[in-house]
């Protein structure tokens, strides 16, 4: 595939006809399709350039200046901070920095407490005066809002550390938790396993309750330094709020008297957990906040720095930087390349790239090679269930996902591969294993099956982000897409699968979305999904969805939609447009066989409109999803290889339309 030959977009070249709108012109059907061609060829060779010589894709992944703050604050406790690092970190964080002194935690999202005192803190360890201005507007800021009391438990802990807030002022989380079995209510089987890697290990801390040298104090940033802490009125005690407050309090007393022998056995149990899931690169489930926090809660217990384990999770942790050309650093919160690898794969084979082009055989001998044919922790709540999946990371065989094994199996059903017996075995084991996590209600979640207690996220602990992992649209969606390209799709246990999408259908006609942004990212999931498994696109839940995707399409032509609408219902389907989240509307409309409308095509002249020289989007605007609000994500290649993929859909087709909703008669 080949650019065309003056660099152009080809959007100068469109053909205007007249439209009901003046300020909107249609795009005449030939020339559009002539367009999208050549964006999608331009598209093609600008992913191909991005692949490893190993033959993975990975973006950055963006997230918020805390991951830094936090990294540099580790540091400290360590001892190990260097003069190099905190001025390459300090470059970054004060580069986030707002006009009126906050930090917030997403593309032109409102301030955020917690991340500008983490940013503001990082900042005066690295030498930023109290009396700057940009120091002075964020302590401003911070005692406006209430003060570090009103920040979030985490970032207290944070604190707590360096002797800037008081332990008994923190939530407890007892290591006895270790001791629960898995019918017990909160159990540590009873959290996700992003919130069970960081919870273990600060069981630890909250037990040990550390405290080094504060290499200053804080008081600018209380709203009352005399009383740092107010006192709040507690919920009622009939309330849920109210019985884990009660609870919070006696195990506050627990923690005077907890039996020494007893606790010393739970710390110990919890370490030994901690170091059975060390991944091989040194990281623990291939994310930054359990790492920080094992390394803290093994280095509490005596392990020093030059243990083994401590150098390697150390050393996991450089691994997470971004070093920029201004020699600012940033922290990765994850990184994502079997994720990225699997859809610039399904982008690529999308848009016309042969099965056999030499890219993506490279890029399914790796991600064959990532296959996890181990037990993990899902294996607790499924023990006879046989291993089969992918992680998310580069290294993460506790943790494989619903949502990634279902995309790569989809990824490796468009590759010709000179070994196609050791594809479709691997393929049989990745549906087996997604079958096999299917929760009792039908659909999936991303990591466990039947994740889905009432009771951890009433912590007062766990005031941050989600800590259960139910089943989501948008992976339910993911993996009936796959069951259906794979012959399954009326398989008892794929229906099951639909009918709970069918019933999670929002009255706008949209799905929420847990894991991107937001409602169409979830409509985006299920619409490709219901038309693969053989709902015609007459189905009236269909209809509603393109419906509303319609509705709430940009004025440019574009989609877009705001964090906020995880919050604010006047967000849900509006804001900037962006490149990926076009994608995902045109994916869903052109599944419904909406591709000769107006609508497809404004959508797809916008993606070619936008579409830089080289072949690329540009995208700031974050539309991932860590946390839904609390923690959001710029995935880097997400604006390219959706974009790429609606754009080969709408000039190729669905390469598997013609199969879709047949039955194979395959056993699973």
């Amino acid at each position: 595939m080949t650019a065309t030959t003056d660099g152009s977009t080809g959007a100068a070249n469109l053909r205007a006809v007249p439209a009901s709108d003046p300020t909107e012109p249609t795009i005449a059907p030939d020339d559009i399709s002539a367009v999208a061609r050549r964006a999608a060829e331009r598209s093609v060779e600008h992913l191909l350039g991005r692949q490893d010589e190993q033959g993975w894709w990975k973006g950055d992944l963006a997230t918020n200046v805390t991951m830094d703050a936090e990294d540099l604050l580790l540091r400290q406790f360590l001892g190990i901070q260097d003069p190099d690092t905190l001025k390459a970190a300090a470059r970054f964080i004060r580069g986030e920095q707002m006009g009126d002194g906050t930090w917030n935690t997403f593309y032109e999202g409102p301030p955020d407490l917690s991340a500008t005192i983490e940013a503001y803190v990082a900042l005066r360890l690295a030498g930023d005066r109290p009396d700057d201005p940009h120091m002075r507007r964020a302590a401003g800021w911070v005692r406006e809002q209430g003060g570090i009391a009103e920040s979030r438990v985490f970032t207290r802990i944070w604190l707590a550390l360096f002797g800037w807030w008081k332990w008994d002022d923190l939530p407890e989380l007892p290591p006895e938790l270790m001791f629960f079995p898995k019918w017990v209510p909160l159990n540590i089987y009873d959290f996700g396993c992003w919130a069970r890697q960081t919870i273990v290990p600060l069981t630890i801390v909250s037990a040990k309750r550390p405290v080094r040298p504060a290499p200053f104090a804080l008081d600018e940033l209380h709203a009352d330094p005399a009383c740092p802490n107010p006192p709040k009125p507690a919920a009622p005690a009939a309330s849920w709020d109210g019985v884990f407050q009660r609870l919070d309090k006696a195990l506050h007393l627990y923690h005077k008297v907890a039996p020494r022998r007893l606790r010393r056995s739970a710390m110990n149990a919890a370490a030994r957990w901690i170091i059975e899931r060390q991944e091989n690169d040194g990281c623990w489930g291939g994310i930054q906040p359990p790492a920080v926090y094992s390394v803290i809660a093994l280095h509490l217990l005596g392990y020093d720095l030059d243990h083994p384990v401590m150098r390697a999770g150390l050393e996991s942790l450089d691994r997470f930087t971004v070093w920029r050309e201004d020699g600012a650093r940033m922290v990765e919160a994850c990184q994502s390349p079997v994720w990225d690898t699997c859809l610039a794969t399904i982008a690529l084979a999308d848009a016309g790239v042969s099965p056999d082009h030499p890219a993506l055989v490279k890029a399914a001998d790796w991600m064959l090679a990532e296959e996890i044919v181990r037990p993990g922790d899902w294996s607790v709540r499924k023990p006879e269930l046989a291993p089969g999946g992918w992680a998310f990371e580069f290294h993460n065989d506790n943790y494989p996902d619903i949502d990634d094994t279902a995309e790569v199996v989809l990824a490796l059903r468009r590759v010709s591969h000179p070994d196609p017996a050791r594809v479709e075995a691997a393929i049989e084991r990745g549906l087996r294993w997604n079958l096999g996590m299917q929760s009792r209600n039908g659909a999936w979640g991303a990591f466990d099956a039947d994740n889905t207690s009432p009771f951890p996220n009433r912590l007062p602990f766990c005031d941050f982000g989600e800590v259960i992992d139910p089943p989501s649209a948008d992976v339910t969606g993911h993996v009936v897409e796959m069951l259906a390209v794979e012959g399954r799709a009326q398989d008892p246990r794929t229906r099951r699968g639909i009918e709970w999408l069918l019933a999670e259908q929002e009255a706008t006609g949209a799905w929420f979305g847990r894991w991107g942004v937001n409602y169409i990212y979830g409509t985006g999931s299920v619409v490709p999904a219901l038309i693969a498994a053989g709902l015609p696109a007459a189905h009236p839940s269909v209809r509603r969805a393109v419906d509303w995707l319609t509705s709430v399409q940009n004025d440019d032509g574009g989609w877009g939609e705001d964090l906020r609408s995880y919050r604010e219902e006047k967000w849900i389907g509006h804001g900037a447009s962006t490149a990926s989240q076009t994608a995902w509307a045109l994916l869903a409309l052109l599944a419904a066989g909406e591709r000769e409308t107006r609508s497809v095509e404004r959508g797809v002249a916008w993606l070619a409109n936008t579409q830089q020289a080289d072949g690329s989007w540009d995208e700031p605007h974050f539309t991932g999803t860590g946390f839904p609000w609390d923690f959001s994500i710029n995935y880097h290649l997400y604006r390219q290889v959706f974009p790429l993929t609606a754009l080969g859909r709408y000039v190729y087709g669905d390469p598997f339309a013609t199969a879709a909703g047949a039955d194979t008669g395959k056993g699973a």
